[in-house]
């Protein structure tokens, strides 16, 4: 297949990626997602082919998901609006060279092996998406599988694969769609269709399965979390500080008027430097004290001694009943271009210049630590914004021994895009993944409570002030996902790169 159809094919296999996800799309049809891009590439002429119709589909679902960064590098890193768009133009062509990958592979392998060789593209889709979250900009934003988050029946193989199980599957779907297209024997489409018919339902039935049973629980605690609604524009406004923390402080007493025992408020929801402003310190220790709550906030943190680099943190700190210390937490995985910026050699030409690219953005350092804290004798841990979308970071607190995960965030320079819908399904895999509760406090929203087979059991609006307050459990124990980490999704590597290196042989 050659020319226009070829890449209209690849084309609308990128529109069919975007309308999977949230917020204008609907997770049924990620099962047909790639099948347009699959029967494209098995008539494509060359590898080389193969490439670009893959870079079509991978420019077209990235221009389609990830539309809103250049919002968040105007707003949040203070870049004029041309450059925001730039890079976010920057960013989507970066990740459209995975599924380029992906259309590379598969048509190398279509040439050695016939059409039935389609059957083995999910190896490579998989492949293409641990080496996107493990390279470049570790960007892994809306991964196939995580538009299956509404069919919990569907996800619960997250806790053996995490979300590459899920993408596995819905290329699997496509793949035979675009095998039945092609084969024109009737006994193969039959055989294909039955397989893949069996293969989706024993993954629903255990999945279904798995929703009626109950997880282990070690106790319950009642969990307040709190959405103040502030706006970007206001947030670091120095005449709305003080402000700002008090909305959080009122909304705080009506949680814990209803029994909250955990509060936990957004990610930078305190604009002071905790160790360095006495006032405001007391004043949240007096808060939890008053109170009797574990408080769970976000606070960066800074460093500027003599003679030495000044560092900054973004951070999570708690206090407890007692108003002590219990939980400072440093953010491990940063946003590229809005929290450190990538590839910086390159953009600089080696340091030669200074962009203004890199003088705005800003430039803190990354954590190193999984803290975990205890609250009422049970472990808990906190993550930040971002770092929802990474499963083996999250899995490193179950691992330290979290019994509950808290995801704080601060959603607001998204406004009402696509993105804080996106970012809350994502989110709620690593319940799944981990089999635990995650609780997750949002600045102007989503803020919601998540179970851990990955149902999201109450949720707040965008941009409305709301105080959500849910009795959770403690579930200790682990997973496999958490005990082995991505070994399915290597493993899909792997078995890609033998499968390549079995046809070239071959070819040869």
């Amino acid at each position: 297949m050659r020319g226009f159809r070829a890449e209209a094919l690849a084309c609308l296999s990128g529109l069919l990626v975007v309308l999977s996800f949230p917020r204008f799309g609907h997770g049924a049809v990620a099962w047909v997602a790639l099948a347009p891009l699959l029967v494209a590439l098995a008539g494509a002429p060359a590898p080389a082919h193969g490439f670009r119709l893959g870079y079509i589909t991978g420019a077209v679902s990235s221009l389609g998901l990830v539309y809103w960064t250049a919002t968040v590098v105007v707003q949040y890193g203070g870049l004029h609006i041309g450059l925001g768009i730039a890079v976010m133009v920057m960013l989507c062509l970066a990740l459209a060279l995975f599924p380029s990958l992906f259309g590379l592979l598969v048509v190398a392998w279509v040439r050695a092996l016939g059409p039935r060789a389609l059957l083995l593209s999910p190896l490579a889709w998989v492949a293409s998406e641990i080496l996107r979250a493990n390279t470049l900009c570790n960007f892994s934003w809306c991964l196939l599988g995580y538009s299956q988050q509404p069919f919990p029946g569907f996800i619960q193989i997250a806790r053996y694969t995490a979300v590459y199980g899920v993408s596995f599957l819905l290329a699997g779907a496509s793949a035979a769609l675009a095998y039945i297209a092609l084969e024109k024997r009737a006994g193969p489409r039959w055989t294909v269709g039955l397989l893949t018919a069996a293969v989706v339902a024993g993954v629903w039935i255990h999945g279904e399965w798995l929703l009626g049973q109950r997880w282990p629980e070690s106790g319950r605690i009642a969990v307040g979390l709190v959405q103040a609604s502030v706006l970007q524009e206001d947030k670091w406004d120095p005449g709305r500080a003080l402000e700002n923390v008090q909305r959080h402080v009122e909304l705080s007493r009506g949680a814990a008027a209803q029994g909250a025992r955990l509060v936990a408020w957004p990610e930078s929801a305190v604009p002071f430097s905790f160790d360095d402003v006495p006032a405001v310190a007391e004043e949240l220790r007096a808060l939890a004290r008053d109170l009797s709550i574990h408080l769970l906030f976000g606070n960066d943190d800074r460093e500027d001694p003599p003679g030495g680099p000044y560092r900054a943190w973004v951070a999570a700190k708690m206090l407890t009943p007692q108003g002590e210390l219990a939980l400072r937490y440093h953010k491990i995985r940063l946003v590229p271009f809005g929290e450190y910026v990538p590839l910086q050699p390159v953009l600089t030409l080696g340091g030669r210049f200074t962009a203004r690219l890199v003088r705005q953005v800003a430039d803190f350092t990354p954590g190193e630590e999984y803290s975990v804290a205890e609250v009422d004798g049970h472990r808990v841990s906190a993550f930040i914004c971002y770092e929802a979308i990474f499963p083996d970071l999250i899995r490193q607190f179950t691992v330290h021994g979290a019994e509950l995960l808290v995801n704080i965030t601060n959603d607001a320079w998204y406004g009402y895009s696509s993105a804080p819908y996106q970012h809350l399904a994502m989110a709620a895999f690593r319940a799944v993944e981990n089999e635990k509760y995650l609780v997750r406090a949002a600045n102007t929203g989503i803020s919601a409570v998540v179970d851990p087979r990955g149902r999201i059991v109450e949720r707040t609006e965008l941009f409305r002030p709301a105080t959500l307050v849910r009795e959770v459990a403690f579930v200790p124990g682990t997973t496999f996902y958490v005990r082995h980490g991505d070994l399915f999704a290597w493993g899909c590597l792997a078995a890609a790169a033998a499968v390549t290196a079995a046809t070239w042989t071959k070819r040869r």
